[in-house]
């Protein structure tokens, strides 16, 4: 099991998995129409594009040249809903997927190998679907400060949400992850920075059987304003907004955030 911090060819500092477990890692989105995801998102967030090795129908976003996420023009042809789905780094693949169905989760594909790593994609007991990912993370401190992403899980319970993932991902262990408990959410933090937040409603509430459990992406922009007035203009819609964040809807209908900052 690799651990630490390489070299590329290229110069590039690479990660392993092992290193940074229990970490969001990586965003991914199904897509429709690749054209016109990559209109949206190019006004919207100012990515730029690259082809990705999986093939054709898949693309990956640079912001000023930092891979930051990948698209996958499947969703028509594997029947699956259009959505941003958060990864997260584990140390082993096959004992993480052997954890999620332990504890009541399921898997919905995978592990499949890759030519860098491992990745599965499954979904939590309430039905929140995750990825995970085994393997090397290029360019890792260029994705953090480049993305740069946080991920918030809309849930029924956030306790037994955090135990659930704790369990799985390792948060319950020593490693490169903070878990604390403040005010009505759950919120992790690797090296200061919060990467992930967990939230149900008020503490002192039952749980909503309502909340159809599912985990948002947010993208910490300069200008919320602006990314909301682009996504109009480009044929998205604007949920809700105010000073500091606002909830996006792209073309093919994929939610996800922008936020003025992490702590938002």
């Amino acid at each position: 099991m690799e651990h630490g911090t390489t070299r590329s060819s290229t110069g590039t500092d690479v990660v392993y998995t092992g290193s940074v477990f229990g970490a969001p890692c990586w965003v991914s989105l199904t897509s429709r129409d690749l054209d016109a995801t990559q209109r949206f998102y190019s006004a919207v967030l100012g990515w730029r594009w690259r082809p990705a090795r999986l093939g054709d129908r898949f693309l990956t976003a640079l912001a000023n040249g930092i891979p930051v996420a990948g698209v996958a023009g499947m969703a028509t042809v594997w029947h699956m809903p259009v959505a941003w789905t958060p990864y997260f780094a584990v140390e082993d693949a096959d004992e993480t997927v052997a954890r999620v169905r332990e504890r009541g989760g399921t898997v919905a594909v995978g592990p499949l190998s890759f030519a860098p790593g491992r990745a599965a994609l499954l979904a939590d007991r309430d039905g929140a679907i995750f990825g995970i990912w085994q393997g090397r993370l290029v360019a890792w401190e260029a994705w953090r400060q480049a993305a740069p992403v946080f991920v918030t899980l809309h849930t029924r319970d956030a306790l037994d949400a955090a135990i659930f993932y704790g369990e799985v991902l390792g948060w319950d262990r020593s490693g490169c992850c903070e878990v604390e408990y403040e005010g009505e959410e759950v919120v992790l933090r690797t090296q200061g920075s919060v990467v992930a937040r967990i939230e149900s409603g008020a503490v002192d509430t039952a749980p909503d059987r309502s909340v159809r459990p599912h985990w948002q992406v947010h993208f910490v922009v300069a200008d919320v304003s602006g990314c909301a007035r682009a996504a109009r203009e480009h044929g998205g819609d604007v949920l809700a907004e105010c000073e500091h964040e606002a909830a996006l809807r792209d073309p093919d209908g994929a939610l996800f955030m922008v936020s003025s900052s992490r702590d938002h």
